[in-house]
């Protein structure tokens, strides 16, 4: 199995058990998180052409992701 980047835990190593307590004990962080793995696996795919996308597809998933790791990371550091 090959290792997908931009994981959570290796974008915010410092934040890594904050991550994992919030998951468990914020609803509304979770939802955030899972979206944030479910779509950094849709834009891994689409850079490893497992999935092909056009370049505007790929470019469109990444600015999502990029939103929700801000989203995230504004969560982030209110708990820390």
């Amino acid at each position: 199995m090959s290792h997908t980047p931009h994981e959570l835990a290796e974008e915010f190593p410092a934040q890594a058990e904050l991550i994992s307590r919030l998951k468990q004990e914020d609803a509304h962080f979770a939802k955030l998180a899972e979206e944030y793995h479910d779509l950094n696996r849709a834009v891994h795919r689409a850079e490893t052409n497992v999935e092909p996308v056009s370049d505007q597809v790929e470019t469109d998933l990444r600015k999502a992701r990029a939103g929700l790791k801000d989203q995230i990371w504004g969560v982030l550091s209110k708990a820390a």
